[in-house]
Parts: C-alpha cells; structure tokens; sequence
C-alpha cells in the first residue's frame, strides 16, 4: 500500500462501487446531440538552477514559446498560439483558453493537437509548463511545489499576461490545480485574488478527494491493473515499455512511432515531481464552491486506464454537474488517435458559454 500511494499521476475518488452500474447507464456518451451547458497569497520558493536544456520540443506553425518571470524569481514555459489572420475576429469576445498539464506532461503536450485547432476556431491559447516540468525553471525542494503554490503561478500568469476571463483547462493533475484554483477564486472567505475564469474543463482529472479511493477499488477488484498502475507510474516503468506506456495513457489503436514520440517527451518532461503527495493527500478533499458560481464541464475518457468511472462521478457529484464520457479514448484525450472527438465537445461547450450567446 505505501507503493501505491505514491503514483504520481493516479486520481481516488469517494466510494461509488455500490452505485457503479446506475452510475454507468446514466453516463453521457460522446454524441454532437448530447453537449451539455452545465454550471457549477503569493507562496515563492527559493531559486534553483533554470532548467539546462531549452527548446526540446519544436514548436508547430503559428506556434511561440516565451518565458513567464514569477515573483519568486523562477521562470515558467508557456507555449501560445493566436488564431490566424484570417480567422481572427470573428468569434466576437472570444475567451482566451489557459491550458495546464499533468504529471509526465507539459506545455507540449497541448501544442500538438488541441491548440492548433482552438485557434483555428478563433480561439487564443495559452499553454504552460508548471515548474519543474517541461522547460520551465526547477524550484528547490523534493517537489516542485503544492496544490496552492501551483494555482498561485497560475493566477500570477493570467494577471499579467491575459486581459479577459480565460476558460481554464486541466488534464489529470492539471485539474485537480484547476480545482484548487477556483476554491480560491470562488470562496471570498480566503481573500482571494484570482482572477475569476470565464468557465473551468477538467479532463480526466484527479479528483477532488486524492488518491485513495482509487488506490483502494483497484486493490480490492482489479489486483492486476494495481500492480500495472504501480509499476507504471510509480516506477516509472511506462518510461521503458511501449506497450506499458500505451496501456497507461493511450488506445490500443495508437501507432507506434507516435507512442514512441510521447513517451520520449515524457521522460524529459518531469524534472521534479509536481507534489510531495504525502502532503498532497493530507491538504484534500479541496474545498467545494457554491453551485452556479462558475460554469464547469467535466470531462471523461471510457478508455482511461487511470481514471474510472467513480472517479469521473465523483467529480461530477463534487460540482453538481452531469459528467461527459468520451467513447474511444483513453486518459491522454488531447494525444490519442481520436483526440479531436474531446476537443469538438469543449469547443461546443464554450461556444454556448453564457458570455458567448449574443456573440
């Protein structure tokens, strides 16, 4: 158990087994027709050393990577793409999109696909490295920060670099931050000073519970994906073993060469680990926010290996919101095969997004 409670990328959601199959027939599966509009102190570490090597991931057309400088000192990636000329202005007050990434992950992993086709659609986006992820600059300290200290730079990057609401989308780990963030932004009993988003997706998200309630249905009814989600992550064996990387993070269907591509992105990307889980898990569940006070879209893959689907419900339930199930893809929605069915279902939602209606 002590092993298993140090995966670095695996979610836990509230105890759902009893309710799974009422649970599965009511999930919402992938349809055009089936798109829901549903709503729902600056902590600095010391300077380390900025990461040694630049530019590892190549940049797509349209593509540009600059440096944001926090005010501990440190510096973060952010890759941005702007829509095109010609398609620039004519989505009126379109929001600008903020992505953050997951363990194993960073900016690049938003560059490949979704980011292209955002901004295709008329959408400017941003995505960041966290630090000590990606090329962004490695804090000192074991890890590379805590659920505050992340959603902090977060807040920091849009105060100084955005000038409307962003929408604000997180993958795995990445969403569980984004949580953390709107439970500051939302509850003004902790003073807060986020800015406020247009509307929050998490994708295959961490719940807002922590790991142990994954960690605990996988030992009691699916002994062996444990030990395959262990071995995978906690020993970072993915990092070696195409099949094991592939049945982590993406479909069977996936190419070789292209897992081949991410997984030797994954490998470089992890300088640090994003948390030190101990403290992860004692500073959990997040708090919850008042229903309505912030449009929200949860989003699920019926493939992820890492998520199930307690912990998509468990989520969805925390935010009172009716949860989108994504046939054919497995927990990497933004990379995998079909990676454009969950990026059709986001750019739908925030097009209906309440600011965009008379737009």
């Amino acid at each position: 158990m002590s092993l298993l409670s140090t995966l670095s990328d695996t979610p836990s959601s509230f105890s759902f087994s009893q309710q799974r199959r009422h649970h599965q027939s009511r999930i919402n599966r992938f349809s055009p027709n089936s798109l829901l509009s549903v709503k729902t102190t600056t902590t600095t570490k010391p300077l380390a050393q900025a990461t040694a090597i630049r530019h590892s991931y190549d940049l797509k057309e349209g593509q540009k990577r600059h440096f944001h400088s926090l005010p501990s000192g440190l510096k973060m990636e952010v890759i941005e793409q702007e829509p095109p000329a010609h398609v620039k202005g004519t989505w009126k007050d379109a929001p600008p999109v903020v992505l953050v990434h997951g363990s194993f992950h960073a900016a690049w992993c938003w560059a490949e696909y979704w980011m292209p086709f955002f901004s295709s659609s008329g959408l400017h986006c941003y995505a960041i490295s966290l630090l000590g992820q990606g090329e962004s600059d490695v804090p000192q300290g074991a890890a590379a920060g805590t659920l505050e200290t992340h959603a902090n730079d977060i807040a920091d990057f849009i105060k100084q670099e955005i000038s409307a609401p962003p929408v604000l989308i997180g993958h795995s780990f990445g969403g569980l931050i984004i949580q953390s963030y709107l439970s500051t932004t939302i509850n003004a009993t902790f003073g807060a000073t986020y800015p406020k988003p247009a509307g929050a997706v998490l994708v295959c998200s961490v719940p807002p519970s922590g790991n142990s309630g994954l960690v605990w249905r996988y030992l009691l009814t699916k002994p062996i994906a444990a030990v395959k989600v262990t071995v995978s992550l906690a020993a970072k064996a993915f990092a070696n073993s195409l099949s094991l990387c592939r049945e982590t993070f993406f479909s069977p269907e996936m190419e070789d060469h292209l897992v081949l591509r991410y997984q030797e992105l994954m490998k470089g990307s992890l300088k640090i680990p994003l948390f030190d889980l101990k403290k992860l898990n004692a500073s959990l569940p997040v708090p919850s926010i008042q229903k309505g006070s912030v449009e929200i879209l949860v989003l699920g893959a019926n493939s992820d290996f890492i998520v199930d689907m307690e912990g998509l419900y468990e989520t969805a339930k925390f935010y009172d919101v009716e949860p989108l199930c994504v046939e054919g893809v497995a927990h990497d929605m933004m990379l995998d095969s079909a990676w454009d069915k969950g990026a059709q279902i986001i750019l739908e939602w925030i097009r209906n997004l309440p600011a965009n209606h008379n737009s």
